[in-house]
């Protein structure tokens, strides 16, 4: 009798080696998704065009399941990755961060006390060349440690080096917008109602300079002074009865704070009502709008009357330094819109306007 003992550490030939694959291929060829999914993963991998068996994972949500410090070092974070991950041109980026996240903060008001109003926050910082990105969150976790105090200037420049310092980064930016209530007293009757307006505070910081921005929205009417001696005319000459056309009206002024100045929101909401008085009104009887066309016939302007009164308004201020003033006059008369731009100082100064820069003027009540 011949006993054949195996060489079991003989190295298999490669025609043994491809019997061996071939005889995988003919198996995963015809086995079901369930005996795939046995495999070892190594002989799975060497099964080429066919699908594997998606692993079964739990879907119930681990509500006991806690983070701790070691397993927190194991999560992927691609934004604070090596500068081998960034993708696109090696630039600087001027501006990165969140806009729109909206909490309710306490402002200082000259005649109302505080007032806590929804205010929609927008803070962005620079980011250099071969940095990856930022941590978007720290941004709103920074401000947030600053949201339960009355917001001034001062809490915006806290909140400001505090997430400057989170991300280290050379410059940064806040603009909050909220929507400030104002009673106004009707011209006649007496009535009284609030006016909303659209303000926005900004803080900026470039190369080490801090500046601080108000944005004002002023919603008017304008008469236009053309239609309004032509429709005298018609009057005059020939007794016919004629109505010069009128429009609403919004400004966007924008005015620098110069420093160790105070500049309320009232203050600001003053001085456009007294360069161009013909605020929209809240309450209105007959002997209101009665008044309100005496009003505007003492006070027709065009467009660029417009930005020159705000302008005058902003120069004579001394707590005002740069300034910006877009006026749209939203025409009875055609369908398109009459505006103008006028600028002071470096800070607004620009060659080229955001095309749709004059659609944001439009005032919905």
């Amino acid at each position: 009798m011949n006993v054949h003992i195996p060489e079991i550490d003989r190295k298999p030939s490669r025609d043994e080696v491809r019997q061996a694959l071939d005889l995988l291929r003919r198996f995963a060829d015809g086995a079901a998704p369930a005996e795939l999914g046995v495999l070892d993963a190594d002989l799975a991998g060497l099964v080429q065009d066919v699908p594997q068996a998606y692993p079964v994972l739990r879907r119930a949500y681990p509500k006991d399941f806690s983070v701790d410090a070691a397993y927190k070092d194991t999560l992927p974070d691609l934004q604070n990755g090596p500068s081998s991950l960034i993708k696109g041109a090696n630039r600087a980026i001027q501006h990165v961060g969140i806009s729109n996240f909206r909490l309710p903060l306490q402002f200082h008001t000259r005649d109302n006390g505080d007032l806590t109003l929804e205010t929609s926050v927008t803070g962005t910082v620079s980011l250099e060349a071969d940095k990856k990105g930022i941590n978007m969150s720290r941004i709103m976790r920074s401000f947030y440690a600053h949201a339960d105090k009355t917001f001034s200037f001062e809490v915006i420049e806290a909140a400001l080096d505090d997430y400057k310092a989170d991300l280290e980064s050379f410059d940064a930016r806040i603009n909050m917008r909220f929507s400030f209530p104002m009673k106004v007293t009707s011209l006649r009757s007496g009535l009284s109602g609030y006016q909303y307006y659209d303000i926005a505070l900004e803080l900026v910081e470039v190369a080490g300079q801090r500046r601080k921005v108000m944005h004002l929205d002023y919603v008017y009417s304008s008469t236009c002074p053309c239609s309004l001696e032509l429709s005298e005319h018609a009057r005059r000459t020939r007794g016919q009865l004629a109505t010069p056309h009128s429009q609403r009206s919004v400004a966007r002024i924008s005015a620098e704070l110069l420093p160790g100045k105070c500049l309320w929101f009232e203050d600001l909401i003053d001085m456009c009502r007294r360069v161009v008085p013909t605020e929209t009104q809240v309450m209105v009887k007959r002997e209101d709008e009665q008044a309100f066309a005496e009003l505007n016939a003492a006070n027709p302007i065009f467009v660029e009357d417009a930005a020159r009164l705000f302008a005058q308004g902003c120069q004579d201020d001394p707590r005002i330094g740069d300034y910006r003033v877009v006026a749209s006059h939203q025409e009875s008369l055609h369908s398109h819109d009459a505006v103008s731009v006028l600028t002071e100082g470096s800070l607004f100064e620009a060659q080229s306007l955001d095309p749709k820069l004059f659609s944001t003027l439009f005032h919905v009540g």
